[in-house]
């Protein structure tokens, strides 16, 4: 009979141990950084533990667990699972949504890829206020980006990616609001028309380039003819000033050429009426300007006949004149 006390006694010392492990380490919780806990008491939601060391009453008091889908890429397809867990991760997380199609205004089906970053600010109702958050998230962001792209014709769904991203995370923002997420950032990752649209699209900017071009190019001839025919203009127009200067020089010259020539004349005049009062030096002038042009008249014509005007007559009457003023002069 001893022994068979000893036997149950071990058994139960031995649940007793067992229980009271399990009474430990179901009484302790150690949390992370940036994670929580729900702890509720009888079924009912009791308090949320953050970071640090926690008591609770086992039994009475539980983690709360949660199952949330998710999808993730797998090479080039998108693989949905499953997650249970009773630690809510209060990190930004990133949700990378599969491919879909979308329907523009002017009715060209596109496919997109889209990014969301979004971050639990209340644990409570992202446990209590929807079932599958990352789900809900999902097909709430696949409806609002058909409704955006919907209102939105093809160039404007692919040159307007900055504004359909702000529109889908202030609609999302919103709407995920009574979930306790805060919708950070909405990115558009991919945007695929159909190929035939694809290909007319590169054949127009193609077309729009080459039009571009042959403006360019007919614009640098026109600049080119332009900067061509005025430094023809400027030319001309120096040229002719030059040419204006220069008769204005020539002609400055030979005026002072011929004043110079009458200031000799002149002196010439007034020395010969000093040297010979009263007489006429008139013929003398005469005579110097025939015996000037004489060799001139002469010139290249040794084997001609020269032909003496009828006015030399009046050069002989002028030698004789010169013949007397000298005479007069030396006596």
């Amino acid at each position: 009979m001893f022994f068979g006390l000893s036997i149950e006694f071990s058994i139960f010392f031995a649940a007793f141990i067992l229980f009271f492990l399990v009474f430990i380490l179901r009484s302790f919780y150690l949390v992370r950084q940036a994670e929580t806990i729900i702890i509720e008491r009888m079924g009912k939601f009791h308090r949320i533990l953050d970071a640090g060391l926690h008591f609770v009453i086992p039994f009475i008091e539980t983690p709360r667990s949660v199952t949330w889908s998710f999808v993730e890429e797998d090479g080039k397809r998108y693989v949905r699972f499953i997650r249970t867990f009773n630690r809510i991760d209060l990190r930004e997380s990133v949700y990378d949504f599969p491919k879909q199609n979308v329907i523009t205004k002017d009715n060209v089906t596109m496919e997109i890829n889209a990014l969301l970053y979004y971050q639990i600010t209340d644990v409570k109702s992202a446990i209590y206020e929807i079932n599958n958050l990352p789900q809900a998230i999902e097909q709430l962001t696949q409806t609002t980006l058909r409704d955006v792209i919907g209102s939105l014709n093809l160039d404007e769904s692919l040159t307007s990616r900055s504004m359909i991203n702000e529109k889908l995370r202030l609609i999302l923002d919103e709407a995920t609001d009574k979930w306790g997420v805060k919708v950070n950032r909405v990115e558009l990752k991919e945007i695929n028309p159909p190929a035939d649209i694809k290909q007319a699209m590169e054949k127009e900017m193609r077309a729009e380039r080459d039009k571009r071009a042959i403006i360019l190019e007919a614009e640098g001839t026109k600049q080119a003819a332009i900067l061509a025919a005025e430094g023809e203009w400027e030319s001309q127009v120096l040229r002719a000033k030059g040419e204006a200067e220069a008769q204005i020089l020539r002609a400055d010259g030979q005026a002072q050429a011929r004043l110079k020539l009458s200031q000799a004349e002149s002196q010439s005049i007034e020395i010969i009426q000093k040297a010979v009062p009263g007489c006429d030096p008139l013929p003398y002038m005469i005579a110097t300007g025939y015996i000037k042009m004489l060799p001139e008249m002469t010139k290249g014509k040794d084997d001609k006949m020269i032909l003496v005007p009828y006015e030399a007559s009046a050069l002989l009457g002028s030698l004789a004149s010169m013949k007397k003023i000298f005479e007069e002069v030396k006596s």
